[in-house]
This record gives C-alpha cells, sequence and structure tokens, in this order.
C-alpha cells in the first residue's frame, strides 16, 4: 500500500511540474541614468563622483572620461591606473567633486602617480590586464 501511496504522489507531482510553464533565466535590472561627475566614479556602489587624481589618464578620452561601474562597455582588455589613496574606503577625508562640477586636469596627467591597476570593472589587475 506504501509503494502505491508513494508511485502516486510521484505522478501528481510529476504531471504538476510538467503543466507549470517554463520561465527564461534572464534578469534585467534598471540602475537609472549614469550620474555626471567631472573625474569619473568608483568601481563599487554607490558610485559617487571620485575627487581628481583618483583616476589616470588612461580612463579619458580626449578629457572626457570613458567609464567604470556598470554601464563600463569597453574592450574587455582594458586596464588603467587607479590612485586609491584618494578613495575614502581608503581613509580619503578631502573634497569631493558636486555632481556637475567641471574637471581641472591642466597639467594633472603627467603629475598622476597611480598605486593600483584596474580592468575598469573594479577588479585589480597586474598591471599587464591580467586578473
Amino acid at each position: 500500500m506504501r509503494t502505491i501511496t508513494s508511485f502516486a504522489l510521484a505522478a501528481i507531482a510529476g504531471i504538476a511540474l510538467a503543466a507549470v510553464p517554463m520561465a527564461k533565466a534572464q534578469i534585467s535590472i534598471s540602475i537609472g541614468a549614469e550620474p555626471s561627475c567631472p573625474y569619473g566614479y568608483y568601481d563599487y556602489a554607490p558610485y559617487r563622483c571620485s575627487p581628481s587624481g583618483y583616476y589616470g589618464p588612461s580612463y579619458f578620452n580626449g578629457g572626457a572620461f570613458i567609464g567604470v561601474g556598470p554601464w563600463f562597455h569597453g574592450a574587455n582588455e582594458f586596464h588603467g591606473t587607479v590612485n586609491n589613496r584618494y578613495d575614502p574606503q581608503h581613509g580619503y577625508k578631502g573634497s569631493m567633486p558636486k555632481n556637475g562640477d567641471k574637471a581641472d586636469s591642466r597639467g594633472k596627467t603627467s603629475a598622476f602617480k597611480g598605486n593600483e591597476e584596474r580592468d575598469g570593472r573594479g577588479n585589480r589587475t597586474d598591471g599587464k590586464g591580467k586578473k
């Protein structure tokens, strides 16, 4: 009797699972528009504006920040230098730019001294683009 009951329950469960439509495994998250910052963004949430000197010249093209964060769609082999001493998670307590501020990058490109390589998606690299 126990075998028949187990078989009946298994058959009912199988029929119920077969009748449920399959859902596609695609997730879409909308985080809104990119913030407008003069120097770029941290590569971790909440992606606040970064102070001058956090990102090196490799993150800029013609004076325009090319991006990091969830909207970064650059080449997979991209890597650039950051100076994490300007990062609040590393103890920086200085002034921060506001949305809409303009970057003053005159003469700062050659003076930039980074201390870490990143791939633009928040991952440290070995300086050759490898993680």
